[in-house]
């Protein structure tokens, strides 16, 4: 892995991270072992068709957005090592190089820390705001997370708000085609609200293989002046319907796809993780930073500490202690002077919990 840091403005970087073409194979066969109890071809049971055979029918490219997900997780830390750079913020990442055979290159733009001095914060109150993730949410972030992990798959049946409807389509009005009114092979997803009101709601119902006439009417603040406040007629054929396979979330799917074994593992963990971001997105518009970082226990990456946390720190030889972020003295110790910083938590109740 070759790992290339350039300063951008404004207290950016970018970092370009190039993988070798040997890993980007490795990771496509673990995309592969990933999907393949989802993929079914005549002749074989689930699971059991070959690699070759998929990427033979449906092309490698089947397999890059997982492959790219997997590089990207195992090589990002790695990177973010190398660069040596105070990075505050997420990567946007962008993919340069995708292809079997070739090296796998994505950069991540990240925001750096910049000089700052730290402004009086000591006297300064806050108000605590119940940051706690509840079971819904938990559960929405889940079901978000299957959704993007859906296959697209051809129905045979009715279209369905959601599905995609690959359509041709022309506008006419008042018996005529008026310009920019037609479209070829079109994937347009029914509910989305890309087209004008009422179009999308006329296809629901309909199979592929049908002709539909949607009868809409523009509106009157339409972009197009010519067209705004008229009626018109779309003559539409719908080649085919697309809906999602979203995967039923259980104990296989879940070994399968995460580094954990059961479906209450992953959702403590999305509950932990949640948590911790909602708190430190919290603390960003109430509290008071520090200036200083700890290391996010589940992702490995920073957390803003504020003056209102008490950091559980620890020395080597096993001796805890909780210690105020609001001290300045007792905190620079344990920023500075040998301790491990273990835990951060929200109030002094809760770091007398965490002591042993």
């Amino acid at each position: 892995m070759n790992v290339q840091v350039e300063n951008l403005e404004k207290n950016m970087a970018k970092i370009t991270v190039t993988v070798d073409a040997a890993e980007l194979d490795k990771a496509i066969t673990k995309a592969y072992n990933k999907q393949k109890n989802s993929i079914s071809v005549p002749g074989f049971r689930k699971g059991k068709v070959p690699q070759n055979m998929v990427e033979k029918m449906y092309g490698a490219e089947i397999f890059y957005e997982d492959a790219a997900n997997i590089i990207m997780q195992e090589t990002y830390p790695q990177a973010y090592d190398e660069s040596k750079l105070d990075i505050v913020s997420q990567p946007q990442i962008d993919i340069t190089q995708l292809e079997k055979g070739k090296d796998f290159v994505y950069t991540a733009t990240v925001a750096l820390k910049p000089e700052v001095k730290l402004g009086k914060y000591k006297g300064v109150s806050v108000t605590k705001i119940d940051s706690k993730v509840t079971a819904t949410e938990v559960n929405n972030t889940i079901k978000a997370e299957l959704e993007r992990a859906a296959r697209t798959v051809t129905k045979t049946g009715k279209a369905a708000k959601g599905d995609t409807a690959v359509i041709d389509f022309e506008g006419f009005i008042d018996g005529v085609a008026f310009e920019g009114g037609k479209g070829e092979n079109y994937d347009l997803e029914l509910g989305s609200g890309s087209f004008i009101p009422g179009f999308e709601d006329q296809l629901i119902g309909h199979k592929a293989g049908e002709d539909v006439e949607v009868e809409v009417t523009f509106p009157e603040t339409y972009q197009a002046e010519d067209l705004a406040g008229k009626p018109a007629v779309f003559k539409c054929h719908i080649h085919e319907v697309k809906g999602k396979d979203i995967p039923k979330l259980d104990d296989e799917y879940v070994a399968d796809t995460t580094e954990f074994e059961t479906v209450e593992e992953y959702k403590a963990f999305t509950a932990k993780a949640s948590d911790i971001d909602r708190m430190s997105t919290t603390r960003e518009k109430t509290g008071v930073f520090t200036g200083s970082y700890a290391i996010h226990p589940l992702n490995g990456k920073k957390v803003p500490i504020w003056a209102s946390d008490y950091v559980i720190a620890g020395y080597g030889t096993g001796v805890v202690m909780a210690v105020p972020a609001h001290d300045e003295r007792d905190f620079e110790f344990a920023t500075k002077f040998g301790l491990d910083i273990i835990r951060v938590v929200a109030s002094k109740e809760g770091a007398e919990d965490e002591l042993p």
